[in-house]
């Protein structure tokens, strides 16, 4: 820092009232924000944050699979008061946050990104509006929808059912002939989305092929996220994660606060084939993830590589 900044900020700090916050400081309300981009802003205060949107809801893992890696699916959920029909979509026309359906279900979109700060409050603000609306009403947010209820004191806590679709046919399946911009929104969704399949065997693991190799992404939500990395790093050391010849665990990313391993595969491998093997390796994970024994150079070499292929998309 140079001496004019120096003495500027020096300047700045005689002439500020006793236990005024500066604006460089962390805001007290402890968001991890410098004070002048939270609740110093002239715009008010940044969104709350949220880490983990979805914890404590049964089907946290494919609701997160839903919203970040599956391009079509759907999921039938039910509310806590009423008996109105909601239905979980991957992704909607337009990226319409949620459609009010003839019948007067309720199709609530995933991969909206509002960036309100909590996304379990954002989709279930638009799911009060929805149940609000008239059959034919697209619903959204314009604004924050600030403090409310969330996602887990509207819907019951049960696992989800997700139905993997080929593409967004579903869309149009109460329409006999779609024509204009839905046509043509559907046509340009269908060329974009990779074929997908959840696998049987586990949960919220889900292979994909996208046309030059194949992958297995695997939504593992773990109270303690060291513990998980720990003992991933076990099975690697031991060679007991490559689930077939060919395949590779190449690293995870993080997202809604989990962790989601990935592995590629070798072309035609196909979801099928990995039936088998993912059980195996849940069980291999379940057995490593309960020993408390110190790790040996191997696994800490192991766990070393695995954090270091760790990406955080949200």
């Amino acid at each position: 820092m140079g001496k004019k900044s120096r003495v500027k900020n020096r300047q700045e700090h005689a002439d500020r009232p006793e236990g005024e916050v500066g604006p460089r400081r962390p805001c007290p309300c402890g968001s991890g924000r410098r004070y002048k981009a939270c609740h110093g802003s002239a715009d008010g205060p940044a969104p709350t944050y949220v880490a983990r949107p979805f914890e404590g809801l049964a089907g946290e893992a494919d609701i997160i699979a839903m919203r970040e890696i599956v391009p079509a699916a759907t999921a039938p959920v039910r509310l806590r008061e009423g008996d109105r029909s909601v239905v979980l979509c991957s992704l909607l026309p337009g990226a319409a946050p949620a459609l009010v359906r003839q019948d007067g279900t309720i199709w609530l979109g995933l991969q909206v990104q509002h960036a309100f700060g909590d996304p379990s409050r954002d989709l279930a603000a638009v799911l009060e509006k929805a149940l609000d609306a008239e059959p034919g009403d697209v619903v959204g947010l314009t604004t924050a929808p600030g403090e409310g209820d969330r996602l887990q004191d509207l819907l019951t806590d049960d696992p989800v059912e997700v139905t993997v679709h080929g593409g967004f046919d579903f869309w149009v399946a109460d329409v006999d002939d779609p024509t204009g911009a839905v046509a043509a929104s559907l046509e340009a969704a269908n060329a974009a989305a990779h074929p997908s399949v959840r696998l049987e065997s586990v949960d919220a693991a889900y292979w994909t092929d996208v046309t030059t190799k194949e992958h297995l992404r695997w939504v593992m939500p773990h109270d303690d996220e060291e513990r998980l990395l720990t003992g991933l790093a076990r099975l690697h050391a031991a060679g007991k994660d490559s689930l077939v010849e060919g395949a590779r665990l190449v690293g995870m990313f993080r997202t809604q606060g989990v962790l989601v391993p990935v592995w590629d595969l070798p072309l035609g491998t196909g979801a099928e084939a990995l039936e088998k093997p993912a059980a195996r390796f849940a069980e291999d994970l379940a057995a490593a993830l309960a020993d408390d024994g110190p790790l040996t150079p191997e696994e800490r070499s192991a766990r070393s590589g695995l954090a270091n292929r760790q990406l955080t998309i949200r």
